[in-house]
């Protein structure tokens, strides 16, 4: 069985040690190239874009492949969109393996903002000390709020760091401890936290951190996401394929 993964999550890499031990599973993991220096995996690896949705059905065609996982991030809502569309195309069968989404709990102070955009404008006109883990390519947006300082992590370094006057970075892989998350907010003086709705356990202590010191975190919301097959483990996965299994 030929299975694609799509993948630069740690749900992808969990996923890749488990196909690596079959025998009967030819698997492909291909990443978008958007960190420079990946996790290594277990499994033949690809790294670039297809060329938009066409591209992919075109090789999931050639190459013959059987099914498509999709475990790219939440947000990484283009590339979701053109697997969907491309396994359409194709006749592929797709599935996608996803962590469950944050949701407040008892203490939080969360103020949910749809977009990036609303982010920015969730934390106000006055100067404020903000936590930045939005990744790289959303830095851009608080490009609009020069007048905060901003501490930024990122497992990259960013460009266009500078239209952020007042910043201080931090290059750093989760997962984070909380009590870690709690020392750096304290040190740096963090008055509100910025974050997406990313889900899972290797970011989320700096939730935590933020509920034991009263910092209110600005949730941003996960994009719209294709009519697909969703699931949240990698056993139910490997029983979807499995069900998903050409006959001889």
């Amino acid at each position: 069985m030929r299975v694609m993964v799509l993948g630069g999550t740690t749900e992808a890499s969990a996923l890749a040690r488990r196909l690596a031990g079959r025998p009967d599973i030819d698997a492909v993991l291909s990443l978008a190239g958007r960190t420079s220096a990946p996790a290594a995996a277990p499994l033949r690896t690809r790294i670039g874009g297809f060329g938009g949705p066409a591209g992919l059905a075109e090789v999931l065609r050639r190459d013959g492949f059987d099914a498509v996982v999709d475990a790219t991030h939440p947000f990484a809502a283009q590339m979701s969109r053109h697997a969907a569309l491309a396994c359409a195309e194709a006749g592929t069968p797709l599935v996608v393996l996803t962590r469950p989404a944050w949701t407040p709990g008892e203490g939080d102070r969360w103020i949910e903002a749809p977009d990036m955009d609303q982010a920015v404008e969730a934390l106000g006109p006055e100067p404020r000390t903000v936590f930045l883990t939005v990744g790289r390519l959303s830095l851009p947006a608080f490009a609009a709020a020069p007048q905060h300082r901003y501490v930024v992590r990122s497992i990259d370094p960013p460009d266009g760091l500078e239209r952020l006057p007042r910043r201080e970075l931090m290059l750093a892989r989760g997962p984070f401890g909380v009590d870690d998350e709690e020392e750096l907010m304290r040190r740096t003086g963090v008055d509100v936290v910025v974050t997406k709705n990313s889900g899972g356990g290797a970011t989320s202590a700096k939730l935590e951190a933020a509920r034991r010191l009263g910092v209110p975190v600005v949730m941003v919301a996960r994009p719209p996401a294709p009519d697909v097959p969703r699931l949240h483990d990698v056993e139910a996965v490997m029983a979807w394929l499995e069900a998903h299994r050409p006959a001889p």
